[in-house]
């Protein structure tokens, strides 16, 4: 097994390559991340609560229905917002991007330890593969870095006029090496066709 930064290693064969990506964390960042998680579960807990006892209590109707209103799309905000960062602080405990590539396929499973979908796609259908990198102190950069965002993925390639997009939040050293690596074995697989 070998590495390509601190969060990328993978295994070279002559018949396939197997490389898997997993997010770059401390621990003090998984401890602050959770710690946000439970305080906005109990956000959410505290507003529904508030719903259900004050809400509409010793008021006239109009007031009520109003109140219920803000409620709602306070509770539909938070919602999603709970969804999206629960999905991403798993993603930082669990998650991992498995890339396989053989002279058949290329292979992209985004997992939760073992758990996830695996697509693929042939070889000889894979064409422009591109890295991108957002500019420098730009508001993608900051937008892709957030912590609550999954995105940000660094390599991408077209197949049957669709944009596939691996790499999520490398930096821009790790995406370069990855880059090359990926490239020339999509080149050999493709030459052996």
């Amino acid at each position: 097994m070998k590495f390509i930064g601190e969060n990328i290693s993978f295994v070279d064969t002559d018949t396939k390559t197997t490389i898997i990506i997993v997010p770059k964390t401390s621990g003090i960042f998984k401890s602050l991340f959770g710690a946000w998680v439970c305080m906005w579960f109990i956000l959410g807990c505290a507003g529904a609560w508030g719903w259900y006892t004050f809400v509409g209590a010793d008021q006239n109707e109009a007031n009520a229905q109003q109140q219920h209103i803000i409620m709602l799309v306070f509770m539909a905000f938070w919602t999603y917002y709970f969804y999206r960062v629960v999905r991403s602080f798993l993603w930082v405990m669990f998650g991992k991007e498995l890339i396989k590539i053989d002279k058949i396929a290329f292979t992209i499973k985004r997992a939760y330890r073992s758990f996830g979908k695996m697509n693929e796609y042939y070889i000889e259908n894979i064409k422009k593969m591109e890295l991108h990198l957002p500019k420098e102190r730009s508001f993608q950069q900051a937008y892709e870095n957030s912590p609550w965002i999954q995105g940000g993925e660094r390599i991408q390639f077209e197949y049957m006029n669709k944009n596939i997009r691996f790499g999520r939040k490398l930096n821009e050293k790790d995406a370069k090496l990855l880059f090359q690596l990926v490239t020339k074995k999509v080149e050999i697989y493709q030459r052996r066709k």
